[in-house]
């Protein structure tokens, strides 16, 4: 029997082979949507219930903050500012302006 020979047995089993493989990479490929699809609605429910627990956390605390404390936050938030104004007005900045040009418009340029 020729190795190289072309028959009908061999089409058949090259056909077989063929249809095996696409029907795998099918079911891989259905396997692998099935477990994206799990992966995402756990992370949904996951990233949903750690935002709703933050938001709860922070409605609490601030509900639940005395006038003293507010006071502070303030006033820290105010003098957190005006350093910052005193620090930039503290810069001097120079710039050099090279022009090498001459304008016809005006000769004093």
């Amino acid at each position: 029997m020729n190795i190289l020979a072309v028959t009908p047995e061999t089409w058949g089993l090259a056909l077989v082979s063929i249809a095996v493989v696409f029907v795998i990479l099918l079911v891989l490929v259905w396997i692998l949507g099935i477990f994206s699809f799990v992966a995402r609605k756990t992370a949904n429910k996951a990233s949903n219930a750690k935002v709703a627990y933050n938001q709860q956390k922070q409605a609490k605390t601030f509900a639940n903050a005395s006038d003293e404390d507010k006071a502070a936050v303030a006033v820290a938030l105010y003098l957190y500012e005006q350093e910052e104004k005193r620090q930039e007005s503290r810069v001097l900045t120079i710039t050099h302006n090279n022009q090498n040009w001459t304008s016809q418009l005006n000769p004093r340029l």
